[in-house]
């Protein structure tokens, strides 16, 4: 349920009905827009009268919510959340591009990368310390190592890391890492989501393969619920029947999100299309349909890369998209 609260209404008596509104057991979260203040409430609401809510003064309107997520609402925050991760912030109108390889190899390889995409305007430098693979015998990544090694690169380039945690117990690790990933397999890990909730880092989550956007959202809820509402949602694809492309890029999941939530959207053509080829269109299309920005695979040799070679770009190709994307960025603001 929201109440909406009067234009020009004074501090005090926005604080009075809040008070007042906890005294009938729900929590209130307090969205102040430039217009308007929302009060969402959360809880058991279905005791609440809405006419006798109405009684107050201040009070122009209530509504019940009947979506089961809360905190991730648009209609509890109906002002898009700006994310702040290092001096750049995610979300609000800007263009985020994180890139970078698919799995840390070296040092020489992660710095290098890091250079690279840095020129060529990346926010966020991205790399897998841990990697979920669907083979046993494939390679797992570098683990600890590998974020001793992103933190090198982050050192030399300045960049905020993104990197993806696979299990509670790494927790610990990660408390240099800027932004932590929740990649799709673990998209309904919910205890993790919930202890993720507990820390106060950018959580960047991905859709799973078959889940749908509420379900998405939900796991958002999870992580909001606990505490954190620093939340950025990420399309990566999903499986359907067709086989021709690694996954099916899913468009229409920006625009929707982003009518359901006030969270950030990013999408990573990478993993959605698993072709070179394909992903400047896809990420071009992706910033056309109102992302806030792309998580793309960058290494400096995909024919000898240890993971995700075939839709890996170059940093020469990166560049090249880049360009693009700033001109088509420029093209719709």
């Amino acid at each position: 349920m929201i109440v909406i609260v009067k234009k020009s209404t004074p501090p005090a008596a926005v604080e009075a009905l809040t008070c007042k509104l906890r005294d009938f057991g729900v929590d209130v979260h307090i969205s102040q827009g430039s217009v308007h203040t929302v009060l969402g409430l959360v809880g058991d609401t279905s005791k609440l009268d809405i006419d006798q809510l109405k009684i107050f003064e201040c009070v122009e309107d209530v509504k019940r919510i009947q979506e089961p997520y809360k905190n991730a609402n648009r209609k509890f925050h109906p002002l898009d959340t700006s994310i702040p991760v290092g001096k750049h912030f995610i979300g609000g109108g800007s263009l985020t591009v994180i890139a970078g390889p698919c799995s840390v190899e070296s040092e020489e390889q992660i710095i290098g990368v890091a250079e690279n995409v840095k020129a060529s305007g990346a926010k966020l430098l991205r790399g897998g310390a841990f990697k979920p693979r669907t083979s046993p015998y494939a390679f797992q990544g570098m683990r600890e190592e590998g974020i001793k090694l992103l933190l090198k690169a982050k050192q030399v380039t300045k960049l905020p890391i993104v990197t993806e945690i696979m299990d509670i117990s790494q927790l610990d690790l990660f408390d240099e890492v800027d932004v932590i990933q929740v990649g799709a397999r673990n998209m309904q890990n919910f205890e993790l989501l919930k202890q993720l909730g507990h820390t106060d880092k950018p959580i960047l989550l991905k859709r799973g393969l078959a889940n749908t956007y509420q379900e998405l959202l939900m796991s958002a809820e999870y992580i909001m619920a606990s505490g954190n509402e620093n939340v950025i949602l990420c399309e990566r694809g999903i499986r359907t029947f067709e086989t021709y492309t690694r996954n099916t890029l899913d468009i229409s999941a920006v625009p929707v999100l982003k009518k359901l939530s006030h969270l950030p959207v990013i999408v990573d053509p990478s993993h959605a299309v698993g072709m070179v080829e394909f992903i400047p269109q896809l990420s071009l299309a992706s910033l056309a349909a109102g992302a806030d920005g792309l998580m793309i695979e960058v290494h400096n040799n995909p024919a000898n890369a240890k993971c995700d070679g075939l839709q890996s770009l170059t940093p020469e190709q990166f560049d090249q998209l880049m360009k693009r994307a700033a001109k088509l960025s420029a093209a719709i603001i």
